[in-house]
């Protein structure tokens, strides 16, 4: 666990500097906004350590100063921007760390337009989904129960941002990961929660002879088998459309491998649970359970927890209201519920930290 849970060293006058930070953080998000968005950040960053004034700005981009300066000026309390010395008493603006990080940076930008474009409407819900166990802010978005009915439905701005925060965590330990999962044969792969069959691609390229089975909603089940066949893989790679959550699906058997990505931080406890039931009765003793999970009590740094603990709350008030970014022992206890035995983990994974569990009947 990260130390900084257990202490509070933090000085008065930092801790409400803090606290304002987060009273005003619907104003300074939109301000960042803008300054992305309008190129304001962009035109700071090709002035180079020279640094450029508001009238400079103003003139590039044809915006107001008033508009340049309060934003510029926000950037500046946020430290996405610093100043230059200067001989008159006209600011000059260079890009600061923090704006590199906001401008370059492929997590910030993932995080930061998932955020935009998913969850920032419906954000005013939460206090409403957490009463009544449901995402109510999902309505900002379509009419469905959860998101996961609608993906296929949204724009494609939305669909942009919602797969591109989506895939840029787990795919980045997939190098790491297929040595593991195929260091026994694999004849046969289940992937529960396939979505847009990038996994299994993966898995088809690493290992010649494996065949995969993606079993999935019918919407997502749709894209995978598009994204099969672009990857002239539609003759290994298979679809079974179906909700797992219904009482009377039963998974196929046949699996030396049962492999679930990101997949299972989708449901509650309960369905946890519920969903491993039904994996336990399709298998045998010698099939392999991998789990992929980035979990938040094993990241490295403080601010991986955070993102996940945040992406909690997406789930909460937009994806399906009751399933969240689980710690390790809560998620291992869920599947251990389903009849499985815990056999090892592999944790920090990848540049994102993700944990690999495996699972089996028993531990031989």
């Amino acid at each position: 666990m990260i130390d900084a849970y257990y202490k509070d060293e933090i000085s008065a006058v930092d801790a409400k500097f803090e606290a304002q930070k987060i009273a005003l953080s619907p104003l300074t998000f939109q301000a960042t906004r803008a300054l992305l968005e309008m190129g304001i950040l962009e035109a700071v960053n090709k002035s180079r350590k020279k640094g450029i004034t508001v009238p400079e700005i103003a003139s590039q981009l044809n915006i107001s100063e008033y508009g340049i300066a309060v934003l510029v000026e926000m950037g500046l309390g946020l430290g996405l921007l610093k100043l230059v010395p200067s001989e008159n008493e006209k600011l000059k603006f260079t890009l600061g760390k923090i704006g590199v990080y906001m401008l370059m940076d492929e997590m910030t930008q993932a995080n930061f337009n998932f955020s935009e474009d998913i969850c920032y409407l419906g954000a005013d819900k939460l206090q409403e989904s957490i009463r009544g166990g449901k995402p109510m802010g999902l309505s900002t978005l379509g009419p469905w129960k959860t998101l996961y009915e609608g993906l296929s439905k949204l724009t494609e701005q939305q669909k942009k941002s919602w797969f591109g925060f989506d895939h840029f965590y787990s795919d980045q330990a997939f190098p790491e990961v297929l040595p593991i999962v195929f260091a026994n044969p694999c004849g046969r792969l289940f992937d529960i929660g396939g979505n847009t069959a990038k996994w299994a691609v993966n898995c088809c390229k690493y290992n010649k002879d494996v065949h995969v089975s993606i079993i999935d909603l019918p919407g997502q089940i749709a894209v995978a088998q598009k994204r099969a066949a672009e990857a002239g893989l539609a003759d290994r790679i298979d679809t079974i459309p179906c909700n797992v959550l219904d009482s009377s699906v039963v998974f196929p058997k046949g699996a030396d491998v049962v492999w679930m990505s990101q997949f299972l931080d989708c449901f509650s406890l309960e369905e946890i649970t519920s969903i491993l039931k039904k994996v336990f009765a399709a298998v045998d003793e010698n099939a392999d359970i991998y789990v992929l999970e980035p979990l938040w009590d094993h990241q490295r740094f403080e601010a991986a927890a955070y993102s996940l603990q945040a992406t909690s709350l997406y789930f909460t008030c937009m994806a399906n209201g009751n399933s969240k970014m689980y710690r390790f022992e809560e998620l291992k206890s869920a599947i251990e519920a389903g009849g499985f035995r815990f056999c090892d983990a592999h944790h920090r994974l990848g540049p994102n930290d993700y944990s690999l569990l495996r699972f089996r009947k028993n531990n031989v």
